[in-house]
This record gives structure tokens, sequence and C-alpha cells, in this order.
């Protein structure tokens, strides 16, 4: 299938490793033009450098914390300029701690809001005058499983995203007149660093071994494994693309089955 994608113009926000950085990774090898950001300037740099080797073009490093207020309007700024135009926007943020709800105070509530609620918003607030020029325009919010069945020990993941999932739906529903389509990935558990870490808090709490961690999270797979990134990132470019240009406002969960519900 011709996913036509060529010459598309895409930023792909916490794509030094992970979801994002397959995201960006496929989206290159389409044929799009890409910018990737990150907080941390060296991962940024070296996933810059590893994917224009790979894909055979430049791909841009873009460097800030999105989860600061001035931060996304300025990224999406230097992304417009440097890709002459934006067509594909996926906005993607490293998650909230895990922990209890009696765990945390209001500042901690603040700022997951402000990672996994706000640079949403404000990444496509900002992005929104590029997008209205593309005749392509496609948002995908990159959220979590959690906010269909939620995750023990992770309540600001479960309560923060569910807000975002919100925000997509509302705008597919104000904003598809105009051309522009919005999507949600709701990813289970994939092999990433996050989800590494997140097995090793409770390996600690537990006093297991990750990989005992990891075997029995897998058992509410029915397919009996973790998710890769290039699965998710396949799902990922397929609803950002031209050939997806009938979908908008899915919230496509992307876990093997770990998901119960029927809805």
């Amino acid at each position: 299938m011709d996913l036509q994608l060529t010459g598309k113009r895409a930023l792909v926000t916490g794509a030094s490793r992970g979801l994002g950085y397959a995201t960006a990774r496929t989206l290159a090898l389409e044929g799009c033009q890409v910018a990737i950001n990150s907080r941390s300037q060296a991962n940024l740099s070296a996933a810059a450098e590893k994917l224009s080797q790979e894909c055979g073009r430049p791909v841009t490093g873009l460097p800030g914390d999105i989860g600061l207020p001035d931060v996304p309007a300025a990224l999406i700024q230097q992304a417009v300029q440097a890709l002459g135009g934006l067509d594909l926007l996926v906005t993607n943020a490293g998650g909230p701690p895990a922990g209890k709800f009696e765990a945390f105070d209001d500042a901690a509530w603040q700022q997951a809001v402000e990672l996994s609620l706000l640079s949403h918003v404000r990444l496509i607030r900002a992005a929104l005058p590029a997008l209205r020029q593309s005749p392509a325009a496609s948002v995908l919010t990159i959220t979590s499983y959690s906010v269909k069945q939620p995750i023990a020990n992770l309540v600001l993941s479960n309560s923060v995203r569910a807000a975002t999932v919100g925000l997509t739906k509302s705008l597919a529903l104000e904003l598809g007149a105009e051309g522009i389509r919005f999507n949600s990935i709701l990813p289970g558990w994939t092999e990433t660093e996050r989800v590494y870490d997140l097995m090793s808090q409770r390996a600690r709490a537990n006093h297991t071994s990750v990989e005992e961690e990891i075997a029995k999270q897998t058992q509410d797979s029915p397919l009996g494994r973790m998710a890769q990134p290039q699965e998710f990132a396949n799902a990922a470019v397929f609803l950002l693309s031209p050939a997806a240009s009938y979908i908008t406002g899915v919230m496509l969960t992307v876990d093997g089955g770990m998901y119960k519900g029927t809805l």
C-alpha cells in the first residue's frame, strides 16, 4: 500500500527513543521530512544522526522540554521554519511518575497536567496555522490504554491521559470541517525504556527481578508478550498518512488484547 507520505513534513516530540523514535524512523523511511524533539540534547543529537544515516536524508533535531509552558510554541515555530511547513504532528511526552494516590501532592498533579495534557494542548494550538495550510493535515496524540483500563500504581497517568483523549476527540469533531484529522493511539505494554524503568520499580518493591515482573505483565496479553516499538509505529504511521484519510476521532488500542472491554 502506498501511504502517500513522500515529501510530507512531520514533527514528532519525545522522539529520541521508544515509541516516538520508532514513529519518526518509520515516517522518515516512508519519505517524510522529519523533525524530532527531546529534552536531552545528547540523546536528540544521537537519534537525529542515526535516523539521517539510515534514511539518507537530514533529520532535524529540536531540543526542548515540552512540559514547560513556553517550549511548545517555540518548537512548532522552529519545526515549521526548518521543514518549510507542517503536515503531520505527533504529540508525545514521557509519562508521569508511578505511585499511589496519597503519594502525590498538588505540585505533582500540576506537573503531570503540564506534561501529559497541556503539552498536547500547546503543541496543537501553535501548529494549527501551519496545519491549516496543509492538504493532508493529521495529528496523532500518544496516550495509553490505561485511559480505558486503569493500571495499578499509575494514578497520575490514568487520570491525566484520559483528558488528552477527550481533547483529541473534541478536536476531531471541531476541526474536521477544515480537513484536519485527529486520532490517538492507546499503547499497551511495549518494550521501551520507560516500561523497563517501571518494571524495575516493581521488582524492587516486590523483591523480584525485572524478568519476573515482565513475565507477570505479559500474562495479561492473549499474545503472551509485550509489543515492539515498531509494531506501535506501523499503526501510528498509517493513522497519520493520507491512506487513512477517512479516519478521525479514533482512539486505537495497540495493546496485544490487554484491554478486556468491548468498547
